[in-house]
């Protein structure tokens, strides 16, 4: 694959249905486990997306129910979002001009750091490290449009 897909406007790439597959994996423990589901990103009034992400999480052989929902919302610079936790609480930019971005989200003692790469017009993957002193896990999710 021959680099990233420069996308001039976030919003507008992210709109629709995109199955969604994600790892993760403790690097301290060794754990592994799986996301597989949908994530819908639908317009909201403001000219943001509502992103509602709900599928099946297996960890350590358990599957559980799994939901969570973001608001990306215009960022401050054109083509850009500003991501938020469904309570409002900011998340992280969002800048896909280039096909590439790394966002930072630091959480309590934790740092979330995520790699966004935009792969072509229908697939994007993210890559979430985060560390701290009880955390050292990789998240790897990929996306494929639906539809």
């Amino acid at each position: 694959m021959g680099g990233f897909w420069p996308v001039p406007d976030a919003l507008t790439y992210l709109a629709g249905s995109w199955r969604v597959e994600r790892t993760v994996r403790d690097l301290a423990s060794g754990a592994e486990g799986a996301f597989s589901g949908t994530t819908v990103f639908g317009r909201l009034d403001d000219g943001g997306l509502l992103h509602h992400e709900s599928g099946t999480f297996v960890w350590q052989g358990v599957p559980r129910p799994a939901e969570r929902t973001l608001r990306f919302l215009p960022g401050g610079a054109r083509g850009t979002a500003d991501v938020r936790f469904a309570d409002g609480r900011p998340f992280h930019d969002l800048d896909l001009t280039s096909g590439r971005y790394m966002a930072d989200h630091p959480c309590s003692a934790d740092l979330y750091r995520g790699e966004f790469t935009v792969l072509g017009e229908d697939r994007w993957r993210t890559v979430w490290r985060v560390r701290g002193p009880a955390k050292d896990l990789v998240l790897t999710t990929d996306y494929a449009r639906e539809g």
